[in-house]
């Protein structure tokens, strides 16, 4: 059983379309012990990252996530919110990958002239995780977004969009990806599948 973590981000339905896809079952859920319950959990996330971090630690939910010892997948605002900390609202997040989340138009070099947010269709390289087993490098994931993480010792997968950050990042149970596997075809579904397949 998957459990999805209810603090009240967006983008829940399409995870659970997707797992409904796969024939996995999966409860939402924001109490600590129906969460225990489950075999592995996914951290969605569409929203600001100030205003989730106090949503989950009006739940208790932020000492539960750090604490987990089961497969963890952040999703989008849910990968950003296990880095270090965060622009949007300069806030702490979750100190579990050693990065931080800053904004494109502050990180872009002098020059370059992208729309922000990133949105669309773009290419996912550097695999290093069995989180993309049956993926090929290249392949294309979907993404919306207007902040990133940066590259780092956690980093399992590297896109560029005005300069390379990182598109996925693991670290034991924990795993993130900045795309949204959700909305991103039959690659983003073999990278759930794969999830689903993981024991730590």
């Amino acid at each position: 059983m998957t459990g999805i973590i209810d603090y009240g981000a967006g983008n829940i339905r399409s995870v659970e379309n997707a797992l409904d896809r796969l024939g996995a079952g999966y409860v939402l859920a924001s109490d600590t012990a129906i969460l225990s319950e489950c075999d592995r959990l996914v951290l969605p996330g569409v929203g600001e990252a100030a205003r989730a971090m106090a949503c989950l630690r009006e739940k208790n939910l932020d000492a539960f996530i750090r604490n987990t010892r089961k497969p963890l997948l952040g999703i989008c605002l849910g990968m950003q919110l296990l880095c270090s900390a965060s622009e949007e609202g300069n806030v702490e997040c979750l100190g579990i990958f050693g990065t931080d989340v800053r904004h494109f138009l502050h990180a872009f070099p002098e020059g370059v002239r992208l729309k922000v947010p990133h949105v669309g269709w773009n290419t996912v390289t550097s695999l290093k995780s069995d989180l993309f087993d049956g993926i090929a490098d290249g392949s294309y994931m979907y993404f919306v977004h207007s902040y990133f993480a940066g590259i780092c010792e956690d980093t399992v997968s590297v896109t560029e969009y005005g300069i390379p950050f990182s598109s996925a990042l693991r670290k034991d149970n924990f795993m993130g990806c900045q795309f949204h596997p959700e909305k991103s075809g039959d690659a983003g579904e073999r990278m759930l599948a794969a999830f689903l397949n993981i024991r730590c």
